[in-house]
């Protein structure tokens, strides 16, 4: 008869062992820190006994004496996903997606299994929905379901026993949460299930060669659930995100392994499911009839993609004693430090002025080029002057006033050209070598420079 496996509980603050859950850790006196595990048998026959990961039990090597070997990519059919993913799927990658609840990660999965069905067995694994749920969004998505295979189950060990059975090269685990090992006693969910049935899951996709994708829920916060080595020991880290009165969702990769991070992919949701937006910029600019106050165009960059997005700004008298400093889509921090310069160096002060500012289309730019237009957006209302609606500018901004360079300044102006915009400021050290057509580009290198350009 079969020995049965013991647990133990495990203090994360001190590692100190303990028989059996306590509330507080007898050794460092930690509150709600015991963790279960279970312990890994001898070195004869342990539960990690032939993982993939330790290079098939190969002694010591030089790094020059391996071999790089290239991944083979497989498109899955989804420009979009296949961009963010690094150029397509990676056989015995494994992918995380995480969203806010009803994003889309399901459907995006479900569409993409079916596309990838006619290149390769494809296994969709859900722990949340019935078979008939999944089914019912497939056809009402119109997506050919003949070659999908599909299984409801939450026990990882019997989902492994079947995967090796019939050896899908694509499996789908949605969502890693519901699912759990018989070795562990606490439910499923808990930061030690989470932990090994992932542990279980990535080491079966590095055998068999299976690329994984692993569905997670978020908190309420926006971060993924759960234990964060779970992000450490998976290949990919995809974010879906999207505002709830929005149809359009960005998907967004933290870490590839396999390819650039930040890159951005983008869908636009209808009845029909996800549908790839290969222009976002088009999306993300709101051509106004006639040009308003407090509105700039700025060129950022996501991976390797320029992106034109519309910076909007309010300025409005305060009513408060200590204005307000409101930015959705960008730093609120930063905000302030640019009207601090903005009355240093460009001799505006704000003190009175409430300043809410806005990315439109529900983009979260991240790098500091957007400093320029931030500023040309905020000067815009508060002197109620319209910047001219063939005009983009980027650029980031000092604390001494000066205008500093940022990367891959020529595919941004490129990208403003194709997009129908005639002028540009942009700093000094962007300017390009040689003119491009139709595009009138203003180097500045101050602030006072670029106000005086913009708004005169």
């Amino acid at each position: 008869m079969a020995k049965a496996v013991k647990t133990a509980y495990v203090c994360s603050d001190c590692g100190a062992t303990h028989p059996k859950w306590a509330g507080q850790c007898a050794a460092c006196g930690a509150w709600n820190t015991l963790q279960e595990q279970v312990p890994a048998a001898g070195p004869s026959g342990g539960r990690f006994a032939g993982y993939a990961g330790d290079g098939g039990g190969q002694g010591i090597r030089r790094l020059s004496e391996v071999a790089p070997e290239s991944a083979s990519r497989i498109l899955t059919g989804l420009n979009e996903l296949d961009r963010v993913l690094g150029g397509g799927l990676v056989l015995g990658s494994v992918t995380l997606i995480g969203g806010d609840p009803g994003i889309g990660k399901s459907t995006l999965l479900i569409q993409a299994m079916a596309l990838l069905a006619e290149q390769m067995p494809v296994l969709y694994v859900s722990g949340e929905e019935s078979a008939e749920q999944i089914s019912l969004r497939a056809h009402r998505l119109g997506l050919p379901t003949e070659r999908v295979q599909l299984l409801t189950e939450t026990c990882v060990e019997r989902i492994i026993e079947l995967a090796r059975q019939h050896r899908p090269r694509a499996l789908v685990l949605d969502s890693i949460q519901t699912f759990y090992t018989t070795e562990l006693q606490s439910a499923p969910g808990s930061v030690a299930q989470v932990r090994e049935s992932a542990a279980r899951l990535v080491r079966f996709a590095k055998q068999t060669g299976t690329s994984l994708f692993l569905v997670g829920h978020v908190t309420k916060e926006g971060a993924l659930a759960g234990p964060r080595v779970l992000e450490h020991m998976v290949d990919t880290v995809l974010y879906f995100e999207g505002e709830s009165g929005s149809p359009f969702r960005l998907i967004r990769a933290i870490k590839n392994r396999f390819g650039a991070v930040n890159e951005l992919g983008v869908f636009a949701m209808t009845d029909k499911g996800l549908r790839e937006v290969s222009n976002p910029s088009a999306i993300f600019l709101s051509r106004h009839e006639q040009q308003v106050a407090g509105s700039a165009i700025l060129v950022t960059r996501e991976g390797t993609r320029p992106l034109l997005v519309e910076v909007q700004a309010l300025v409005d008298q305060s009513p408060l004693g200590n204005p307000r400093r409101v930015a959705l889509g960008l730093e609120q921090n930063r905000l302030s430090m640019l009207l601090a310069v903005l009355h240093r160096h460009g001799g505006i002060g704000m003190f009175d002025q409430d300043v809410f500012l806005n990315v439109v289309g529900g983009v979260r730019v991240t790098e500091p080029a957007a400093d320029l237009a931030v500023l040309l957006a905020v000067l815009s209302s508060f002197r109620d002057h319209a910047l001219s609606g063939e005009l983009v500018a980027f650029g980031e901004v000092g604390l001494a006033g000066e205008v500093r360079p940022v990367p891959a300044g020529q595919d941004r102006l490129r990208e403003a050209a194709k997009h129908g915009f005639r002028r540009a400021i942009v700093p000094r050290a962007n300017r390009p070598k040689t003119p491009i057509e139709g595009l009138e580009v203003v180097p500045v290198s101050r602030v006072s420079e670029a106000l005086e350009a913009a708004l005169g």
